[in-house]
């Protein structure tokens, strides 16, 4: 099967995750400070879930451009990751609407954790069906980023309740780890470039 369909359809489901999200958007009641201040937190959750779905849609396609072979399994990882992606646009307006309450945070926080957890199993999904030593599994190497972001929204989820600003400053310090797309993979193509 052609990578071409996945790439496709999963850009246009982020897509509209991300529509989803804007739509999500109230315009504030007035044109006050205070107005303003009112649709704020909707306003940050919208930013920082742009910025997460953003890198994911980044990095899928990075992964994409070095995978040579598409399975069933490859095309079940996707599917798995772009259920969780689709949850990012509820768990978003439900967090800011509720001004970062703690179960919220910690709501975002599993969903966070479950598209990490999903990414990886099909990144490595999509190793197992490439041939040895591929592109893919030189440049992930042991995926330290990876680990680190599923052990910061681990803490994130236990932090909602006794310390809210930490829990939600540990989701904006993945992001910006995070916000440079992953180099390894462009670093091991280059030499392959066509």
């Amino acid at each position: 099967m052609s990578k071409n369909r996945l790439e496709a359809f999963s850009d246009a489901v982020i897509a509209i995750a991300l529509t989803i999200m804007v739509l999500e958007l109230k315009i504030a009641g007035g044109a006050t400070p205070d107005a303003l201040r009112a649709v704020l937190p909707a306003f940050l959750s919208y930013v920082l879930s742009f910025v997460f779905l953003g890198i994911y849609w980044n990095n899928h396609h990075h992964m994409l451009h070095a995978t040579r072979i598409v399975t069933g399994g490859v095309l079940w990882a996707n599917l798995h990751l772009l259920f969780w992606l689709s949850l990012v646009p509820a768990v978003t307006a439900w967090m800011g609407e509720n001004h970062f309450a703690s179960l919220t945070l910690a709501t975002y926080g599993i969903v966070l954790l479950c598209c990490a957890i999903s990414y990886t199993i099909l990144q490595n999904t999509i190793i197992r069906a490439q041939e040895p030593g591929s592109v893919l599994a030189r440049a992930v190497g042991s995926d330290t980023k990876g680990k680190v972001s599923v052990a910061c929204y681990v803490a994130a989820i236990a932090l909602a309740y006794p310390a809210r600003p930490l829990s939600g400053a540990l989701y904006v310090f993945v992001a910006l780890m995070w916000l440079v797309p992953d180099r390894r993979i462009e670093r091991r193509l280059a030499p392959h470039a066509e």
